[in-house]
């Protein structure tokens, strides 16, 4: 049996923050605030792996208004729904997520984000698709007001 869920996550840009995405440090001039360590990638794999799941989405289970999570590492978040996916009997098959960013250019940081996203996942990286997108100067990401990341995650029953 398998079970497909879908994630999305935005986070408005700002400078004096650090961009981290699938857990890798993006050298940047802005970076992205929220209330954990603000990783769009991350939270939109984790998303979809709870909407797989029919267990809601990353709020419910991380609420912004507990300080616990306040500058919290968003592995912790992910690590937590392959806990919950596992403990249902399920695995990740697949991901497949999308950055969307207008700049820098993450081409040369998208192979250490499947590595690390992977590990975490508990899959090889040839399972993890991540892949990269400017806003062509058109909305908040054009703008480069903010980081936008999608993610579909299939779940297979172990």
């Amino acid at each position: 049996m398998y079970r497909i869920g879908f994630g999305n996550d935005i986070h408005r840009l700002v400078p004096d923050r650090p961009l981290i995405l699938g857990g890798v440090d993006v050298e940047s001039d802005l970076g992205a605030e929220g209330h954990s360590d603000a990783d769009a990638l991350t939270h939109a794999i984790t998303d979809a792996i709870f909407g797989a799941l029919a267990l809601g989405d990353i709020g419910a289970h991380f609420p912004n208004s507990d300080e616990r999570w306040r500058n919290a590492e968003s592995f912790v978040f992910l690590r937590f729904a392959v806990r919950e996916a596992k403990g249902r009997g399920y695995s990740v098959g697949n991901v497949d997520a999308t950055v969307s960013l207008e700049s820098p250019k993450l081409r040369p940081y998208i192979d250490k984000m499947r590595e690390s996203l992977a590990v975490v996942l508990e899959i090889t990286h040839d399972r993890v698709s991540v892949k990269a997108k400017t806003g062509e100067g058109v909305d908040a990401v054009g703008e480069r007001k903010a980081v936008r990341a999608e993610a579909i995650v299939m779940l297979e029953k172990a």
